[in-house]
């Protein structure tokens, strides 16, 4: 493991921002932060760009075991790190689900072998997502996993729900919920609207994602549970979670990339890149969604990275799947559509998500701290002409954006360097 010096950037530290710095890490370590500062191993000049610690997305499939057609975990991996994440949580709808603790610690073990990014499971809140009996959260708790969701589908049962929040509030857990009621969405193929009566589609209304949300903020009232709101998509709930936090509820949200970017209209031409769930509202719901994330409404941008093979893609709208690829692009598109200043801006793509997963050695930048970071240029063009993915489904895929990873480093090598991946062995360590 070599020592290097990254200089002249606006560095984003735990204490705040500073202009012309630089990071020196030996040792796989933050050695120290400052102006002019001696160089120790290599200089890495960094002028123009912004450093700050490692990206960390808290909703990422992986689909690692049983769907590896798709993605695993070495190509999502490689993917998050061309991203600039330095940790990942895995989403448990995978086949088998994530509902044990020996699957659990597979994803992690596997995750820790490819070694470029800090792969963490998360665990199912119902044995086999079906929503009839809890999963084996004891299981799951002793494996290390500490977020529950049972995303895809939204549980449904409020008991079974009020069960696992009772358990996970006492041991400071976090409940993340797919906010989708599914006799609300039964059918639906996009949002419900003006696009989807022009189209002929059944829509998925509003109310879909907001009674869940209401509900399930009744039962975190009862509870006291930590309580996480996946890939929020609507004006309504970014209200109803902006009280919530007023009221002093433990209550975290999530809005995706592409819930910032896209409106339903981009559904026009019926290209199933632009087909996820929740799917993509009307342009006021994104204004409330980018609103909601610089006035800290919504904490954390999260990718909702969802692989499918281009032969599952390949097909007209309605038998398409839902979801879309964006780990590589999420930074960029954050900076494109969305006017955060550095410091908010790894506050929602590192720090915060960092705490709600509980990670301590991510999400800080600070003397002492390992070295996971990233060298982000924000006057960059982002590269979006290839995908590390294994899967293309992805709406960025030829799209202008604006701003790039230059590095990852992941504990004090090199995941990226100069925008390209580099091996963790060798002349790039």
């Amino acid at each position: 493991m070599r020592d290097f010096t990254l200089q002249n950037a606006l560095v984003v530290t735990t204490d705040g921002t500073a202009e012309k710095s630089d990071v020196v890490v030996t040792d796989g370590v933050v050695a120290e932060i400052g102006q002019g500062l001696q160089v120790r191993g290599e200089a890495i000049d960094c002028a123009g760009t912004w450093i700050g610690p490692g990206f960390v997305d808290v909703h990422t499939h992986l689909r690692e075991p049983g769907q590896e057609w798709k993605e695993d975990i070495a190509t999502g991996s490689r993917a998050a790190a061309a991203g600039g994440y330095t940790a990942v949580v895995a989403m448990p709808n995978t086949d088998p689900a994530i509902d044990g603790g020996h699957l659990a610690r597979y994803v992690a073990d596997r995750g820790a072998e490819v070694g470029l990014v800090e792969v963490v499971p998360s665990g199912c809140i119902s044995a086999g997502r079906a929503g009839a009996k809890l999963a084996h959260l004891d299981e799951l708790w002793a494996a290390g996993v500490t977020l529950y969701t049972d995303d895809g589908d939204s549980v449904d049962d409020a008991g079974l729900l009020r069960r696992a929040m009772e358990y996970l509030a006492e041991r400071d857990g976090v409940v993340a919920q797919h906010c989708i009621d599914a006799g609300l969405a039964a059918g639906g193929q996009m949002h419900e609207g003006d696009i989807s009566s022009l189209l002929g589609m059944t829509g998925v209304p509003r109310e879909a994602e907001e009674t869940v949300i209401a509900r399930d903020l009744s039962l975190v009232r009862l509870t006291g549970v930590r309580y996480h709101v996946q890939h929020l998509s609507t004006a309504g709930g970014v209200a109803m979670i902006a009280a919530a936090k007023k009221e002093g509820l433990r209550v975290t949200a999530e809005a995706t990339p592409h819930h910032l970017f896209f409106d339903h209209s981009d559904v026009g031409d019926t290209n199933p890149v632009y087909k996820m769930m929740p799917p993509l509202r009307e342009p006021s719901d994104v204004d409330a969604l980018r609103e909601g994330l610089r006035n800290g409404a919504i904490d954390v941008v999260a990718t909702d990275h969802a692989p499918h093979a281009d032969h599952e893609k390949d097909h007209p709208w309605e038998d398409s799947p839902f979801g879309v690829t964006g780990l590589e692009w999420a930074a960029a598109v954050v900076n494109t559509v969305v006017e955060l200043g550095p410091a908010r801006f790894f506050s929602v793509m590192s720090k915060n998500p960092a705490v709600i997963a509980g990670l301590a050695d991510q999400g800080r930048l600070e003397v002492g701290a390992p070295a996971n970071l990233v060298v982000f240029d924000p006057a960059a063009s982002a590269n979006t002409t290839r995908t590390l993915s294994r899967s293309g489904n992805s709406p960025y895929l030829g799209r202008e954006l604006q701003g790039a990873v230059r590095h990852t480093v992941f504990r004090g090598r090199f995941t990226v360097r100069n925008g390209e991946l580099a091996e963790l062995v060798g002349a790039m360590g």
